[in-house]
């Protein structure tokens, strides 16, 4: 006996899996999620199996991964492929601890910018406009009033 999800309309099946209409044909058009064929004179119908894989797809999002990788893991889902999907994983995680490495490094730099805002008394050149101005100027973040101590 089928289930609820096995005659879906596409507006149906989108509010099953927790996703607007148009992720759906936007995973379509990616190749994340097959189109079932369309009856002479009647609709599309998605399944059980359709909601699974879109709550595949947007579980691996939040956790990072592209479309393309997604692409992948599912290319990988037979269940004999553990070694090739955990490698992927493995890069994933790399790619977050650098990420997370940036965003410290962004955090300390924001902070002590913010606490040289606050410091600052008179008339003087905000720290914070100053110091992205001189980002500019000079984008490989170079002191360019350090002297050299060398030839």
């Amino acid at each position: 006996m089928p289930t609820i999800f096995e005659n879906l309309t596409i507006g149906v099946f989108a509010k099953a899996a927790g996703v607007n209409v148009e992720t759906i044909r936007f995973y379509q058009r990616k190749g994340l999620l097959p189109e079932p064929d369309k009856p002479y004179g009647s609709i599309r119908r998605y399944g059980d199996a359709d909601v699974t894989r879109v709550r595949f797809v947007k579980s691996a999002q939040r956790l990072g991964f592209s479309l393309n990788e997604i692409a992948e893991l599912l290319r990988l889902d037979d269940g004999t492929h553990c070694d090739e999907a955990s490698s992927l994983a493995e890069r994933k995680l790399k790619d977050v601890r650098e990420k997370l490495k940036d965003l410290a490094r962004m955090e300390a730099t924001l902070s002590g910018l913010v606490c040289a805002c606050h410091a600052a008394k008179g008339d003087v050149s905000c720290p914070l406009i100053a110091s992205l101005q001189r980002e500019r100027r000079n984008p490989a973040g170079v002191d360019c009033c350090q002297r050299s101590s060398g030839p």
